[in-house]
C-alpha cells in the first residue's frame, strides 16, 4: 500500500480489500448468483449501511471482483508470456500459466469464464481488464508472424465474408497485420485452452484424465501446431 496515503484514505483501502475477500470466500460457498451484501456485512461485524458506502449494490461488487480477477489472471500470463525464446516456448509457458492461475482461483475462474449472473450485465470498466489474457496468447502469434516464424498451415474451411469482418475487428485491437487465417487459427486455440480448464474444474475428466497434467500438456501442444508455432 502507498506510503503516502493518509490515515482515512489507508483505512478505506484496508476495509475494502476485507470486503472483497470476504465476497471471494462466499463465492465458493453460494457461487456469485448467491453473493449477498448483508451476508458479507455480517460476516465482518458491519452494518448493512456502512457497507453500501463502499459498494453500493451487489453488482458494484461483483463490478469489482471481475476487474480484480481478470487482472491477476492478466498479470499471470501476461508475465508468463514473456518467458521463453520461441514463440513454441512462450505459447506453453503461457498456457500452463493460465492453468496454474485457474486451479488456485477456481471460483474467481468460473466468475469471469463460467455462466453469466442472472441479472448481471457487466459495464464498460471489465473491457479493458479482460483483454489483457488475449492480447498476450494473440501478441505472442503476432510476434511469431512478424519474426516470419509461423510454418504454414495445412488447408482450413474458407473463411466466411462475416468472420473476416469479425477478425478484422480482432486484428486491429490485438493482433495488426496478421493475416486473417492465422489469427482464427490463434483465436480458435486460445479459447480451447479455457475449455479444457472449463472441464478440470468443473470435474469433467473424473475418471479419465484425472490427473489431467498430461492430457492438457499434449493438447497445448498439438493447438501450438494448429496454429503453427511449434
Amino acid at each position: 500500500m502507498p506510503a503516502h496515503l493518509t490515515a482515512r484514505e489507508r483505512a478505506r483501502a484496508e476495509l475494502t480489500a476485507a470486503i472483497k475477500d470476504e465476497a471471494r470466500r462466499q463465492l465458493g460457498l453460494r457461487g456469485a448468483d448467491g453473493l449477498s451484501l448483508r451476508a458479507v456485512a455480517r460476516e465482518l461485524g458491519m452494518v448493512s449501511s456502512a457497507l453500501y458506502r463502499y459498494f453500493p449494490s451487489r453488482d458494484d461488487l461483483l463490478t469489482a471482483l471481475i476487474i480484480d480477477a481478470y487482472n491477476a489472471v492478466g498479470a499471470a500470463v501476461e508475465t508468463a508470456a514473456e518467458r521463453g525464446s520461441t514463440p513454441g516456448e512462450r505459447w506453453r509457458i503461457a498456457c500452463a500459466a493460465l492453468r496454474t492461475w485457474a486451479r488456485e482461483h477456481p471460483h474467481e475462474y468460473a466468475l469471469i469464464y463460467g455462466s453469466p449472473v442472472p441479472g448481471y450485465r457487466a459495464p464498460q470498466d471489465t473491457v479493458t481488464p479482460a483483454s489483457r489474457v488475449p492480447t498476450a496468447f494473440l501478441g505472442i502469434v503476432h510476434d511469431a508472424w512478424q519474426a516470419g516464424t509461423i510454418e504454414q498451415a495445412g488447408p482450413a474451411p474458407e473463411l466466411t465474408p462475416r468472420l473476416r469482418e469479425q477478425l478484422d475487428t480482432i486484428a486491429n485491437h490485438l493482433a495488426p497485420g496478421v493475416p486473417q487465417e492465422v489469427l482464427a487459427r490463434g483465436v480458435i486455440a486460445w479459447t480451447q485452452v479455457y475449455g479444457m480448464l472449463s472441464f478440470e474444474l468443473t470435474g469433467q475428466f473424473v475418471g479419465t484424465f484425472e490427473p489431467a497434467d498430461d492430457f492438457f500438456a499434449n493438447a497445448v501442444e498439438q493447438l501450438a501446431s494448429f496454429v503453427g508455432l511449434s
